[in-house]
């Protein structure tokens, strides 16, 4: 007959093999593959250990946070790395091995290390990096040229974000009188969908600038700020990549000051906040409005000294004009006076002062001796007076002068 025992036999020898082969708390690193917090106050965790090439499970077990102390590992954890527990996340686990004959093996969890998690996230972000680097993806969006005066933007963000109502709000109410378009393109911003829900809304808007090419200047990637944990989504691997390789210049103005993320590394132009988003697009229209009215100005004064210029040189011309026109007057005066003094040296009182006389034969002033005929009457004209007579006769009268006859 064969030996036999009884299930609960059974169960309570595995139960001291594996309790006795790890008695103490150990600490144990595992990744959370899902997670359910239970209304008692229990939470309950499904562990697992992936390969290192992630294609296959190695481990998996099942954990328990009982409620006594989940009461302190919930809330510092949640405020030392910014996040709650939430599946995908790698955790430092310090665990007490247990073992029930009805649940079997369970792994009760003492404390937790925050600092691992976050330590993780960062060694996977350097590696996003590198990727990144290797692949020639740093730069590739930066190179794009964005508009001199980009006004139209296709913006990713949560409606119900703050950060998104901080950037309208200080874009579209601007001070200048500035006027923008501005589309919404709803994505979640956080959590393990946030990449994927973000990566679906650029691929639609990459659809719309195909088929309108000129619909947007830029897109525009904002979040208000949040815990590290929260923002780790924008340090996704995927998502860098279509930032990268986005066809527009892509703003990101994701979390606060202190946020810097991989998607920000491969964007346009990195900012630090949303309202810091709006300050850059209007920054650039109130650059280009100042060279504007800088330009004016130049145009105004360069006409105002053209103008003036000008009205100088018709100054100049007219008093050329002026003086030219005055010694015309002279000359033609000076000439005149030439001529009037001619006219009046051949007067016949003048040449008959300087001692001339004038011949009239028959009424005819006589021009030619051929003019000369006997039996002619004839008057000699002097300065002083006259005399009549006929050619070849005897003088017939003489008249004295004026001066002799008073």
């Amino acid at each position: 007959m064969k030996e036999k025992i009884t299930l609960a036999d059974l169960q309570r020898i595995i139960k001291e093999g594996v309790e006795n082969a790890v008695p103490s708390p150990v600490w144990i690193t595992a990744e959370i593959s899902e997670i359910t917090q239970n209304p008692n106050g229990h939470c309950y965790l499904d562990l697992v250990d992936y390969k290192e090439d992630q294609n296959g499970v190695t481990a998996k077990a099942r954990g328990m946070i009982w409620s006594s102390v989940n009461r302190i590992l919930k809330p510092f954890f949640e405020t030392t790395a910014g996040s709650p527990l939430r599946a995908g996340m790698h955790v430092l686990l310090k665990v007490q091995v247990q073992y029930s004959a009805i649940y079997g093996l369970s792994l009760s969890v003492l404390d937790i290390d925050p600092s691992f998690t976050v330590g993780e996230l960062e060694l996977q972000r350097q590696k996003t990096i590198g990727r990144l680097k290797k692949e020639g993806m740093f730069g590739m969006n930066a190179s794009l040229p964005l508009p001199a005066v980009p006004k139209r933007f296709a913006v990713i963000s949560s409606a119900t974000a703050a950060g998104y109502r901080d950037f309208m709000k200080h874009l579209h109410e601007n001070e200048y009188g500035f006027r923008f378009y501005t589309e919404l393109f709803q994505a979640p911003m956080q959590g393990e969908e946030a990449p994927a829900g973000i990566i679906a809304a650029l691929e639609e808007v990459a659809e719309r600038v195909e088929k309108n090419p000129g619909e947007f200047d830029a897109a525009v990637i904002i979040r208000g700020g949040g815990a590290a944990m929260d923002l780790s989504c924008f340090d996704d691997y995927e998502l860098a990549v279509n930032i990268a390789q986005f066809p527009l210049p892509v703003l990101t103005g994701i979390g606060h000051d202190h946020d810097y993320h991989v998607c920000d590394m491969v964007a346009h132009t990195w900012l630090k906040t949303p309202t810091a988003v709006a300050d850059f697009i209007l920054d650039i229209f109130v650059q280009e409005d100042g060279y504007l009215v800088s330009l004016f100005h130049r145009i105004s004064l360069s006409l105002s000294l053209r103008i003036e210029e000008r009205k100088n040189g018709l100054d100049r011309l007219a008093e050329r004009l002026r003086s030219g026109l005055r010694e015309s007057v002279r000359r033609q005066e000076a000439r005149l006076d030439l001529i009037g003094y001619k006219i009046s040296s051949l007067s016949p009182e003048k040449i008959l002062n300087k001692g001339f006389g004038l011949l009239v034969i028959d009424g005819k002033k006589a021009e030619s001796v051929k003019d000369i005929k006997e039996g002619g009457r004839a008057e000699l004209v002097l300065k002083d007076g006259k005399v009549s007579f006929v050619i070849g006769g005897p003088v017939i009268a003489q008249i004295a002068p004026e001066t002799e006859k008073e």
